[in-house]
């Protein structure tokens, strides 16, 4: 029979606090190593807690990329390159956080496998915290242009935010200056013919054209020089005519009409005809007496001017030279003569009576003088207004308005004017008193009686520099 091996015997205690101890000992490795895995495994990034409306999903185990550079465009488009590079290589997205600006790359991940297409990319964002949203495109370069040339202006300006003038802005100020050119602003021009809108009887419709029809034919009908082909009479004959044929005018009291025409006949018959002396006044009354049939309602008779001639003339006498004249000139009197054109340029002058009545008595010194036939209707019309503000000191003395409606800038009307001016001034000294005492009455404003203009040559001087 084997005996069996004799085993010592220990201590109860003893051999239980041994096993207990390596026991302990390795449970506590295997926790340990089951730990350090777990944590391997499930320790996820922390977030940033500034941006809470940004997970971080798909970012786990790999660290934001912290950047304290500066944020510029060209900086960011580097990092977007520099992401979007990552994202092919490891096929997943990637995110950077530039200093509070989350930068994402939307690429969708490629899927493997035969037959799968990528998708399409989409623009890249750039998204600010909290709701801004800053798109990086060729569009926002074009809208930071306008920016950058602000930005540009206002370094020209100095501190204070006034513009800084520059050396040739100040050389060619001081240029203007000297010589009397100024930047001044353009004088409005007014619409004369607003209020007669709803007057049938202005027809403002057509009344630009019809002056510049006006204007047109006034140079057809025009009178050239023609006392060198008059042996019998002079040009002192001719004013003692028109002076008596105003008289007569205003004592007959008929339109002003009438008397333009009368004097335009009496200068075109004698351009084409040599009268005698003693056929001077007789011309003069058929000249009237034709006028009169053409423009008024009710015409005087042949018998009131054989009365105011004094019976220097019958009856046969005055018809047969009405047919004369008639035959001369063809029938044609349908012609521009000033008044017209008097009409629509102290209408372009503004409402004023006195001036009014001024206009009208230079226009008919000049319709009186031989020496205004060298000027054109228009032309005598115009110098008439601008002498007539010369007189009465008004300002300005041509405005751009005037200058529309007339056609004449201020220095085309400086010889015309002068001669104007110099009839009125030796009027009151004259032994032609007919046109004088008819516009001395009160009816007439008596503006025969003011003094002529005297500053119109130096106001001419001081306006042609700058027309």
């Amino acid at each position: 029979m084997a005996s069996r091996p004799v085993v010592q015997q220990q201590p109860r205690g003893a051999a239980v606090a041994g096993v207990g101890k390596q026991k302990k000992a390795a449970v506590a490795e295997v926790g340990k190593q089951k730990n350090a895995a777990a944590e391997g495994k499930n320790r996820r990034a922390l977030e940033d807690v500034s941006n809470v409306a940004v997970t971080n999903r798909g970012m786990e185990g790999k660290p934001l990329q912290q950047i304290s550079r500066p944020v510029t465009r060209s900086f960011c488009a580097q990092l977007l390159a520099n992401a979007q590079a990552g994202t092919q290589n490891n096929e997943k997205p990637t995110t950077v956080v530039v200093d509070g600006v989350v930068i994402v790359d939307a690429e969708v991940v490629r899927q493997k496998g035969a037959g799968a297409a990528k998708a399409p990319r989409k623009k890249v964002t750039v998204k600010t915290v909290p709701d801004s949203i800053i798109e990086i495109s060729p569009d926002t370069e074009e809208e930071a242009k306008p920016k950058k040339l602000a930005n540009r202006r206002k370094s020209r300006e100095g501190t204070s935010g006034k513009k800084v003038k520059t050396l040739t802005a100040i050389l060619s100020a001081r240029s203007k200056a000297a010589c009397g050119l100024t930047d001044k602003p353009k004088e409005p021009i007014v619409d004369i013919d607003r209020e007669d809108v709803d007057d049938q009887l202005a027809i403002v419709e057509y009344v630009e054209d019809i002056y510049k029809f006006y204007k047109l034919t006034e140079h057809e009908y025009r009178i050239h020089d023609y006392m060198a082909n008059q042996p019998d009479i002079n040009e002192r004959m001719r004013e003692i005519l028109g002076d008596w044929l105003i008289e007569v005018h205003h004592k007959f009291e008929l339109m002003p009409e009438t008397l333009y025409l009368t004097l335009y006949i009496v200068d075109q018959f004698l351009s084409v005809k040599t009268v005698v002396r003693r056929e001077l006044q007789l011309v003069g009354i058929a000249a009237m007496l034709i006028a009169s049939k053409y423009e008024e309602v009710w015409a005087p008779e042949v018998s009131d001017f054989i009365a105011i001639s004094d019976r220097a003339y019958s009856r046969e006498q005055v018809l047969a030279m009405e047919k004369t004249i008639l035959g001369r000139l063809e029938w044609s009197l349908t012609v521009p003569t000033p008044y017209v054109f008097l009409l629509r340029f102290i209408k372009a002058a503004g409402p004023d009576q006195e001036m009014e009545n001024m206009v009208f008595f230079l226009a008919e010194l000049g319709l009186m003088r031989y020496a205004t036939i060298m000027f054109c209707p228009s032309m005598v019309a115009a110098s008439a207004v601008y002498a007539a503000r010369c007189t009465l000191s008004k300002t300005p003395l041509w405005s751009e308005t005037l200058k529309l409606h007339t056609g004449y800038a201020e220095a085309q009307l400086m010889d015309c004017a002068k001669l104007l001016v110099s009839f009125h001034s030796s009027v009151a000294e004259s032994k032609l008193k007919g046109l004088y005492k008819k516009y001395s009455s009160p009816n007439r404003g008596a503006v025969a009686l003011l003094p002529p203009a005297k500053n119109l040559p130096m106001c001419s001087l001081s306006k042609m520099s700058l027309v």
